[in-house]
């Protein structure tokens, strides 16, 4: 009976033929290897933050910021599509060691030297560039790096470009990976904010998706860093959109973040990537790897298949399809997140990121911002006159490429900057924030027709409150001044200024608005 109901469940789910063309669904957002400005509501745009940063524009300044990837992870999680390094049991709590080596695993060691080996032989882009304002360890597990290696990273950084006297240097750390010993010592060499990986609040939700830790882990975790001394700066990280989860299992883990009160909280909804455990489950799979009453249909299937031939035959998971929530559902998640935390006070000032006021990130604004940034690690991608490139992402690759970089046969391609590439970087960057994109600037920079097309594209969505028209103040217009600017052929010096997306409706249909806008920069 199992065997014969497994596979009209698998059809009956799948995604109609035609789907609606802008599906009402949470944009892709994660982190800015590593995901990733002060918000408004629905019906109002007036920025609740200090200041607006500067407009995206052209990246002609020098690198103020470095990313500086640190690969390693008890496990891999089964949506991670990150190069790292899975150190198994190896990765429990141990508390900060001595100086000796001996007590750290050398796998970390080894990596860490490389690491400090690619930093010497970058060469900063030019002389008289500017100490760096932010640093950003991502992973993998940065946490599970013994603190005097990532103080000797920073060693390293502050004497090859400088750090600014107080520079934002954010650590990412999973709940299971630290003590508060370990977060003391982390502070104390120079980390002044953490990013804590929490997910879910919901033991089976953590399971489903292959996290090491649990739920208990997690409240322990949080203890620690609200009781760490000098450490007022902290973010959590949700991700929606997991396997089997519910509206009430989502408003539960809202209420403890909330109830945690973290100076700043990042929501993702859940992608599947090609290479991953999830892109590689099958639906059916997935049914009977977390549904102990189907083990008869395992059994029966075993007798006719592989596992891995079972899983090569069968639909894959697929977004949107159960056991993942449905669009609709995943829509309703965002929508809950953002009532949610807007009325703890947080701002939405980025489509996945929440803050209290007076603590964006100010590494990832870097991103919103287009401004370039330095990278270093694993599989890490730099921005750097205007031209991006990436590392290797296997060890032995990036060790190579490490050696040719310090005898100097190494050079990235180089190319003068596509101006429509520029111009898509600057509107998808822009639109993604509460701050919208500057028309004045964006006219200046690329040229008042194409202005003028993108706001005539956008102008039906002006009207449906999904795009919002802004003052210099940030305040909103009605669609008839954005109307009279258009008729006026494109006058962005009067009265209106800016444009971004509404919050939450306008974020949620950011994929398909922006993509609009990318239709008019290079058909």
């Amino acid at each position: 009976m199992m065997l014969r109901l497994a596979f009209p469940l698998v059809v009956s789910h799948l995604p109609p033929k035609k789907p609606s063309p802008i599906p009402p669904r949470p944009p892709p957002a994660r982190r800015y290897a590593a995901s990733a400005a002060a918000a408004a509501t629905t019906s109002s745009s007036s920025s609740s933050s200090s200041s607006p940063p500067p407009h995206p524009s052209l990246p002609s300044l020098p690198p103020s910021s470095a990313y500086v990837h640190l690969p390693f992870c008890r496990k891999r999680c089964h949506y991670c599509d990150f190069p790292i390094v899975a150190l198994g049991s190896s990765g429990s709590i141990s508390p900060s060691r001595g100086e000796g080596e001996g007590a750290d695993d050398p796998r970390i060691v080894d990596y860490v030297r490389l690491l400090l080996r690619e930093v010497a032989a970058t060469r900063p882009v030019s002389d008289d560039g500017v100490p760096f304002q932010t640093v950003f360890f991502g992973g993998g597990t940065p946490s599970l790096v013994p603190p005097r290696l990532v103080a000797a990273v920073l060693d390293a950084l502050r004497g090859r470009f400088g750090l600014s006297a107080c520079p934002e240097v954010s650590i990412e750390m999973d709940p299971g990976t630290f003590d508060a010993a370990r977060l003391r010592d982390l502070v104390g060499v120079g980390v002044n904010r953490v990013s804590l990986g929490v997910q879910a609040f919901q033991e089976d939700l953590l399971r489903a998706c292959g996290r090491a830790h649990g739920v208990e882990e997690v409240h322990e975790a949080v203890g620690i860093v609200t009781a760490c001394e000098g450490l007022q700066n902290w973010s959590m990280d949700l991700i929606s959109s997991l396997p089997n989860q519910t509206e009430e299992m989502w408003e539960e883990s809202l209420r403890c973040t909330v109830d945690a009160r973290p100076t700043h909280v990042s929501v993702y909804d859940l992608q599947i990537e090609q290479g991953t455990k999830f892109g590689q489950m099958s639906l059916l799979g997935l049914q009977l790897l977390y549904s102990p009453v189907n083990s008869d249909a395992v059994a029966m299937l075993a007798g006719y298949c592989s596992c891995s031939q079972l899983f090569r035959v069968l639909p894959k998971y697929t977004p949107g399809v159960f056991p993942l929530p449905s669009d609709t559902e995943s829509a309703n998640f965002y929508k809950i997140a953002s009532k949610r935390l807007s009325e703890a006070g947080y701002n939405h000032y980025e489509i996945s990121s929440y803050c209290k006021p007076g603590y964006e990130c100010k590494h990832n604004l870097t991103y919103w911002q287009n401004r370039p940034f330095y990278a270093f690690g694993l599989g890490s991608a730099s921005y750097i006159n205007g031209v991006r490139y990436s590392r290797p992402r296997r060890m032995k690759e990036y060790a190579e490429w490490v050696q040719k970089l310090e005898d100097g046969t190494w050079s990235h391609e180089s190319r003068s900057s596509d101006m429509k590439d520029m111009a898509m970087d600057v509107v998808m960057l822009s639109l993604r924030t509460a701050w919208g994109l500057d028309l004045q600037s964006f006219s200046k920079s690329f040229g008042k027709s194409l202005a003028l097309s993108l706001c005539n594209t956008l102008k039906p969505f002006v009207e449906s409150g999904l795009v919002i028209a802004m003052d210099m103040e940030r305040q909103a217009l009605p669609h008839s001044d954005f109307e009279l600017v258009l008729q006026n052929d494109g006058d962005f010096r009067s009265r209106v200024a800016f444009i971004r997306l509404s919050d939450p409706d306008g974020f949620l249909l950011s994929n398909e608005l922006i993509s609009l806008a990318f239709g008019i920069i290079s058909p």
